[in-house]
């Protein structure tokens, strides 16, 4: 099934980000717990193949559970358009493990670009690590064509009480 589309719109805060469709960060499993206000949660129960020779989260995964946590703070303060980032910087404090939970906010934000920090915990409380990056605002992409949509997860349909018979 092909993702919906949503238009990039204005500048009005969303009260909550929609998921975006993302192959990849899918792939991995990372699931949105919510983003709104300039602050954002996403959660990923690590399996094995989220982990290194040692057994415990690599370091590009827990890199990008935060790159998408900081990049959800910054587009819930801005309603449609797309982020992407600028710079992150991220400090490894020790292993995760079990289940990584990334928190993350916007510190400023200006007309195009969001200044973000946030946090990973695995399921032991224990402080894995800390980034802060720069996001841009943008409604297209600098690639010699202009995207005007970016993909969303459908919504699910609403089923009617009594639905027809299949047919064979």
């Amino acid at each position: 099934m092909k993702p919906d589309t949503a238009p990039v719109a204005n500048d009005t805060p969303p009260a909550a980000v929609q998921a975006l469709s993302n192959p990849f960060v899918d792939h991995l499993g990372v699931r949105l717990v919510h983003a709104a206000h300039g602050r954002s949660e996403v959660v990923l129960p690590l399996t094995a193949l989220h982990l290194n020779t040692w057994d415990v989260a690599h370091g590009g995964v827990t890199m990008t559970l935060l790159d998408v946590g900081l990049a959800l703070a910054a587009r819930s303060l801005s309603s449609g358009a797309g982020v992407v980032t600028v710079e992150m910087k991220t400090n490894f404090m020790q292993p995760g493990r079990g289940e990584l939970r990334a928190r993350a906010r916007v510190l400023h934000r200006s007309a195009t670009m969001a200044y973000c920090e946030g946090e990973v915990h695995d399921s032991d409380g224990r402080f894995v690590a800390k980034a802060l990056g720069t996001f841009k605002y943008l409604s297209a992409l600098a690639v010699g064509r202009e995207i005007t949509h970016q993909r969303v997860v459908p919504q699910p349909a609403v089923q009617d009480a009594d639905p027809a018979p299949a047919h064979d």
